[in-house]
């Protein structure tokens, strides 16, 4: 079935906080995307994108890595190019993780966190990650196929968890 619908194109997801105040251990913020194949789009994750990668065919690219906060704007830039994502793919989620080195620290503990979606000039949305108060993660945007074969940022999807970095990628798709 076609679509008049084109769907989503090229899409940047961005990550900004504010750096810690002088004298305390830097905060290190992640973004991370989790790609889920058609047949089973709640599964384990066919492959992930973080820590400046890229997706194996090139459509996803985490470009801009920041591990305190001091990115002038930007500390982190992942880029998707849905109109190019295989068709064995039905499922794109954004997360963002703490990193957790020294001591246990929350979204509510960071300055000013905040993800900006936006697709060429028009935002799409805005999450400011202290809604998540005592957590250390969050998915953050839940793209997906639709049955004409579009992307789409599905609405109400965002959801805070407590676990480290190492194991989000696990639950970003429950």
């Amino acid at each position: 079935m076609s679509s008049l619908n084109k769907g989503l194109g090229r899409v940047e997801v961005t990550l900004a906080w504010d750096p810690n105040p002088a004298g305390t251990p830097a905060h290190d913020l992640d973004l991370i995307a989790a790609v889920y194949q058609v047949d089973d789009p709640q599964a384990a994750p066919a492959y992930l994108v973080h820590f400046d990668s890229r997706s194996p065919e090139g459509t996803i690219e985490l470009s801009r890595d920041s591990r305190d906060g001091r990115g002038a704007a930007i500390d982190e830039r992942l880029t998707v190019e849905f109109e190019r994502v295989s068709t064995r793919y039905k499922r794109v989620v954004i997360g963002v993780a703490i990193q957790q080195q020294d001591g246990r620290l929350t979204f509510r503990q960071v300055a000013a966190p905040e993800v900006r979606i936006n697709e060429h000039r028009r935002l799409l949305a805005t999450v400011d990650l202290s809604q998540f108060g005592s957590t250390t993660a969050a998915r953050v945007a839940d793209f997906v196929r639709d049955a004409a074969g579009v992307w789409v940022l599905r609405g109400e999807s965002r959801r805070g968890f407590e676990t480290d970095p190492a194991g989000f990628p696990a639950l970003m798709g429950s």
